[in-house]
């Protein structure tokens, strides 16, 4: 199994070793640097090239926000993944501009903080569906610009593909829950896209909230 490095930045000590501890129990994850302020996170993200960056929002010298835009210029294939309690518009709509890889909360369960590094290393965004319902009002309002008119009519198996992705399903588990294939995952994604009018699976997902394509609110066995 391919090891995943992980930079990990958050200005309280006990939150950093709690976050450590857990990411320790599974032999893929390695914490190869620690930082308690966004400058550090930046050295290290530029001397280490971790795969993955888990960054809290509000941290001393530079914040959160500011970070992930720079590792940008200094680590391109760096995912940042922001572990924060911090759930405010201005916070989420400035991380998505910046170009965060995923979003969750620091109330997330071990097994979801795992999945959701596993699929930001992937190349698959994450956010918590809090997060997620927050983006698609704001985007719904008008907060987040859309250059979207009419769209194709999505069949019934690619808005199940799409709920199980905004339940923030990877495309294996996707695809074991379809009893389907991982290509046709993928190219359901990719008729999705099309449809949509999108480029991405986090914009197809929130496109589906916003729109009330997909429920996350109904019972998953329903």
């Amino acid at each position: 199994m391919e090891r995943i490095n992980i930079v990990l930045a958050d200005d309280h000590p006990a939150m950093r070793e709690g976050t450590r501890r857990i990411l320790e129990r599974y032999p893929e994850l390695k914490v190869v640097g620690e930082a308690e302020d966004g400058e550090q996170a930046l050295e290290l993200v530029k001397r280490l090239k971790p795969d993955v960056a888990i960054l809290d929002i509000r941290m001393p010298k530079l914040n959160g926000i500011e970070v992930v835009r720079r590792v940008k210029n200094l680590s391109p294939n760096t995912k940042c993944l922001m572990l924060t309690a911090y759930d405010d518009d201005d916070y989420i709509l400035a991380l998505m501009e910046a170009g965060a890889s995923g979003y969750i909360l620091k109330t997330t369960q071990e097994k979801e903080l795992i999945e959701s590094i596993r699929s930001v290393n992937s190349g698959e965004p994450v956010l918590h569906p809090a997060i997620a319902a927050k983006v698609a009002r704001l985007w719904a309002q008008g907060a987040i610009p859309s250059k979207r008119k009419e769209v194709e009519q999505l069949t019934p198996r690619e808005l199940e593909v799409l709920e199980l992705a905004a339940r923030g399903l990877r495309n294996r588990a996707v695809a074991d829950k379809l009893g389907i294939s991982v290509r046709t995952v993928e190219g359901h994604f990719n008729s999705i896209f099309a449809k949509l009018g999108v480029s991405s699976r986090m914009e197809a997902v929130l496109y589906g909230l916003s729109q009330h394509l997909v429920n996350l609110e109904k019972d998953e066995g329903a």
